[in-house]
């Protein structure tokens, strides 16, 4: 078949999609020989106009459907972080093409922060070593570049080995297509790698042009998450691009294509392939970095919580969750609230979430009363400070959220009845812990869908699940000593990226807490 927009021949199991949006913007490209550097006063890249001695002739103008003005899409310097510029501006002194590709560019168009930065440069990565004093080689299969700058690794990738890595499957499948140079091609053939249309942009800061030959912009002013190449091939070459759709399309807000949401329900199973360290990553960017409950909600409506959180899905099923559901329940306003606290450039530590699957967990199958929560929560925060817990939780005056079925009626407890309540409920959630890291437990909670592929999967490692426990450890054994609780309600996210315990228990219990009782329903918790 032929696809008309590039001129290309290719087989017909194997098709690009033809990109929708065309250019109207033409740009004069010009290759530059040292390029200023980016942290310039107005956040600007500058465009200079001398030549590149790297081969001394100025650059075709390429075809307008491929290129935009970047200045015009509204991207700045300022969200670029600053070895980010760094690392471009020594690879772009020595001559090299250099630029910035895939979610990074997305993220920049659309006014985000973005969670990291790609960087790929015509140089070998022998090349880059020698431009940077700390930098290494990494990776055997396909090897790129860690350059440290201060405390940040920035990885640098090279055309060359990508052009090795898929040169003879690209070669077998597509001609080179029209009207492009020898750099379009490139840039294309790399771009033609990538998972998803909005992920295939590529962004030259200092010829202020985004590349776009996989129609990305259209894709992007759509809402819409659509893989390069037929997803079905696209998944089955890459299993883990079914759960990144699923995190993109969280953390954006936005839709998956038709075809590619029919990918992700029918090749769901796959991803139970992946090894146990690359399922807890694609977890953790789930749910740590603000996007938990978009997430949760779009596990559970294309039938991957089963596989990976089958205790929680067995939560959604006894409630009568349907899979197009919009309501809310106690699971999804706990990691609701936690959202609000996050975001992608200001994640929490996996222990965290871990702490309010294991916490919810243990509530659903024993509720209990508000005031019980409430103490519980605060003892986490002040170091297991149990007189003082049960003594704020005692005040609290208001009503608690009476939609979770997680909650019993308020009960007047008296100071020994409540700390024992308090108690027992940190034991059982130990236990909710250990079941979760259980594989017996897990298959058993697969007994519920008869249907689903078969999974007793455990992903949470041992390590972590310690770490996990030391959240709740202080209320049984008492009052921690040394322990300094968190003062005031600012956040400091290095040390909750970190795992710091004081931060960990910190957010924890404030989101345990605005969870019972929403901001929403009332502004005095307490009696004065």
């Amino acid at each position: 078949m032929v696809i008309s927009s590039f001129g290309i021949a290719c087989r017909p199991q194997f098709y690009l999609r033809t990109p929708q949006f065309q250019c109207i913007n033409k740009v004069q490209l010009n290759l530059v020989a040292a390029m200023e550097a980016l942290d310039e006063p107005e956040g600007q890249f500058k465009d200079n106009k001398t030549n590149n001695s790297a081969n001394g002739r100025n650059d075709v103008k390429a075809p307008a459907w491929k290129k935009l003005n970047s200045k015009e899409l509204g991207i700045t310097t300022s969200k670029i972080d600053k070895p980010i510029r760094k690392v471009l501006n020594g690879l772009k002194r020595k001559g090299y093409e250099v630029y910035l590709v895939g979610g990074c560019v997305r993220d920049l168009i659309l006014k985000r922060t973005p969670k990291d930065f790609d960087i790929i440069t015509s140089a070998e990565l022998k090349e880059v070593t020698r431009t940077f004093s700390w930098c290494e080689i990494v990776g055997k299969r396909f090897p790129i570049c860690h350059v440290h700058i201060g405390d940040t690794v920035v990885e640098v990738s090279s055309f060359n080995i990508s052009a090795r890595k898929y040169g003879r499957h690209i070669s077998a499948d597509f001609g080179k297509p029209v009207h492009c140079d020898d750099k379009d091609y490139i840039r294309w053939r790399n771009c033609l790698q990538r998972d998803f249309t909005i992920n295939g942009l590529m962004f030259d800061p200092y010829g202020r042009i985004v590349y776009d030959y996989m129609g990305g912009m259209e894709d992007i002013r759509k809402a819409k998450v659509q893989t390069v190449i037929p997803a079905s091939t696209s998944f089955r070459e890459d299993c883990a691009r079914i759960l990144r759709a699923i995190r993109i399309a969280a953390r954006l807000g936005f839709r998956i294509s038709k075809e590619t949401a029919h990918s992700v329900k029918n090749l769901s199973y796959s991803i139970l392939r992946l090894d146990k360290g690359r399922l807890l990553m694609e977890m953790n960017y789930m749910l740590a970095y603000g996007s938990a409950e978009a997430s949760l909600r779009l596990l559970w409506k294309f039938g991957l919580l089963e596989l990976l959180l089958p205790i929680q899905a067995a939560y959604f099923v006894s409630h009568g969750f349907r899979r197009r559901d919009k309501r809310t329940n106690m699971l999804l306003s706990l990691f609701s609230n936690l959202d609000k606290l996050l975001s992608p450039d200001k994640p929490c530590h996996s222990s965290l979430w871990v702490a309010i699957l294991a916490f919810h967990k243990a509530l659903s199958e024993q509720p209990r009363d508000p005031s019980v929560v409430a103490a519980f929560s605060l003892a986490i925060h002040n170091g297991g400070d149990m007189l003082e817990a049960v003594n704020i939780a005692r005040r609290i005056t208001k009503l608690h959220d009476v939609s979770f079925n997680e909650l019993l009626e308020t009960q007047d407890l008296n100071p020994r009845a409540l700390k024992d309540e308090v108690v027992n409920l940190a034991t059982s959630l130990k236990r909710a812990l250990n079941h979760m890291t259980d594989e017996q437990i897990v298959s058993e909670a697969m007994a519920g869908y008869p249907q689903a592929p078969y999974s007793d999967l455990v992903f949470i490692p041992w390590g972590l699940s310690l770490r996990v426990s030391r959240v709740f450890s202080c209320v049984t054994s008492g009052a921690e000593r040394g322990f300094v609780p968190k003062q005031g309600s600012k956040i400091d996210y290095e040390s909750l990226a970190l795992g710091n315990l004081p931060e960990v228990r910190h957010i924890f219990a404030r989101v345990v807490f605005d969870t019972i009782y929403p901001l929403s329903l009332n502004r005095d918790n307490f009696e004065t």
